[in-house]
């Protein structure tokens, strides 16, 4: 399947999905329609004698060529192991432990937050484990699904991404070898993380609005919602119904903690910890060098073993009624592995078949100018992490051509522009409706996906506005962080009082 280079036209597919699923509120045949809006565009340019089974040959083609079917396989069975957790009774009873030491909604949302935190080895293991542990304590404190979701997004990407031993540091140290412009790629990742004000700016406005009563926009209306007892809890995760009186705190602790030991020691494995070769001998270097998909794999199935060993044995349930919860957990993740399977899809007509990856370089290459620079490229970059719904794809398209363009126009801004890349990059997956991490944060808080992405759009948007900000200071009056973060870290602060002010009137008058 050769590219074909579609101009402004390679654009038209996500948007279309995009649009469609703003409208529709239904994200499935959105994405459907914007991959073959891709197809067609690539058939009829292609010059391909059959239009009709052209588009649909290669829409079928682009899918499975783009499928992780590691990806898929950890999703399921992360479903299956949350699914028999639920039966087991250790969901309600960690909720029952949990509720009686955190006394207050704040610090239940506090303790989401820290437990993302934690969680900073992979984004996607930490969408869907935050979630698993955490709904329990949110519900009993009515807080809605999407705020929730929102928690475990915003401590998602942009954790990962500022923690220089994590599976996003790894691919980012790939991409920065083969610039050849650093003599280390762990060194130039860590210099890069207080330049990263989207990610910062993300964690510090999630903690203000856990910490005070500051949500606008569509999230106030669903967290309005929750208090009067509508969470939003999708139809579809409403398995609770299967627990038993039996179970304790250790029925979810032990599965679940199994699995967190289990992915790092799987890591340690993939990136040649054990092996023949000296240099991996280290955790930071086996991490780097570790395949963290087939890993997350094999540390899903260890936990369902572990949760066999656990609870059949104990009689919580027999060997055919776990098994039965093993499959009922991969179906509640149909929908949510659909998804990924589209958005992966959609991603890759744009990258492989469209080339909007050529379209965007010959955007960067004719606006990138001295202090301007580190705006920009975070514009851009977030303008094509948008499109594309991967933040990998976006950073590797963008830094073997960020890091010659940034050398040549302003030697001094290099680390700076690397981090913008970074920052505009998670800031587009945040925004993006086809983003994998945002699918699966509104899988693991039981969330609907369009709620979701509704709900955290002004957030992002505003961190993004604040950390603009921060770049243009950056690019123009000083290159020192602290005082770029200072700026747009209060601009953040005003913005929120100000809107916070805005709603209170408007809610009074009405």
């Amino acid at each position: 399947m050769e590219p074909y280079y579609a101009g402004w036209m390679s654009l038209l597919p996500p948007i279309t999905a995009i649009v469609l699923a703003l409208i529709t509120k239904e994200v499935v045949s959105s994405l459907l329609i914007g991959i073959l809006t891709g197809t067609f565009i690539y058939t009829i340019g292609t010059g391909a004698d059959f239009v009709l089974m052209g588009t649909i040959e290669s829409a079928f083609a682009i899918m499975v060529k783009r499928l992780n079917f590691d990806i898929i396989m950890f999703c399921s069975a992360l479903g299956s192991l949350v699914y028999v957790i639920s039966m087991a009774g250790g969901s309600r009873a960690y909720g029952r432990w949990a509720t009686s030491r955190i006394k207050s909604r704040r610090t239940a949302m506090l303790s989401t937050c820290g437990l993302g935190g934690l969680i900073f080895i992979d984004d996607y293991f930490n969408c869907l484990t935050v979630g698993t542990v955490m709904k329990p304590v949110t519900d009993t404190y009515k807080i809605s699904r999407a705020k929730l979701a929102y928690i475990i997004d915003a401590t998602a990407a942009p954790v990962c991404i500022i923690a220089p031993i994590s599976s996003w540091a790894a691919a980012v140290g790939s991409n920065l070898k083969s610039t050849g412009a650093f003599e280390s790629e762990i060194s130039a990742f860590i210099a890069a993380i207080p330049y990263n004000f989207y990610s910062l700016l993300s964690l510090f406005l999630v903690i203000l609005l856990c910490l005070f009563k500051w949500d606008f926009g569509p999230m106030r209306t669903s967290e309005r919602r929750a208090a009067e007892g509508d969470l939003g809890v999708l139809a579809q995760q409403t398995g609770i119904g299967l627990e038993t009186k039996n179970g304790h705190v250790f029925d979810m602790l032990i599965p679940i903690g199994s699995l967190i030991v289990f992915a790092v020691l799987a890591m340690m494995y993939s990136g040649g910890y054990w092996g023949s070769d000296p240099q991996y001998h280290t955790f930071s270097a086996a991490l780097g060098n570790c395949n963290a998909s087939p890993s997350l794999v094999w540390a899903s199935f260890g936990g369902l073993v572990v949760a066999l060993l656990l609870y059949v044995p104990r009689r919580l349930m027999s060997l055919s009624e776990f098994m039965h919860g093993v499959v009922e957990g991969m179906k509640a993740m149909l929908t949510a592995n659909l998804i990924l399977v589209l958005a992966w899809g959609i991603s890759g007509v744009c990258q492989d078949m469209l080339q909007t990856n050529k379209f965007v370089e010959s955007l960067v290459s004719g606006n990138m100018i001295g202090g301007m620079l580190p705006f920009l490229i975070f514009v851009i970059a977030g303008f094509l992490s948008f499109s594309t719904g991967t933040a990998w794809g976006s950073f590797g398209i963008l830094i073997p051509l960020v890091v010659p363009v940034a050398q040549a126009v302003s030697p001094d801004l290099l680390v700076v522009a690397l981090s913008a890349t970074l920052a505009g990059s998670v800031f587009g997956d945040h925004c993006s409706p086809i983003s994998d991490t945002t699918i699966l944060s509104s899988a693991g808080a039981g969330c609907s996906h369009i709620e979701h992405v509704s709900t955290q759009l002004p957030y992002a948007l505003l961190a993004a506005s604040c950390s603009g900000v921060g770049y243009l200071v950056a690019g123009f009056v000083t290159s020192s962080p602290w005082v770029c973060l200072i700026v747009s870290g209060g601009l953040l602060v005003a913005a929120l009082l100000a809107l916070n002010a805005w709603h209170n009137r408007k809610e009074a008058a009405a």
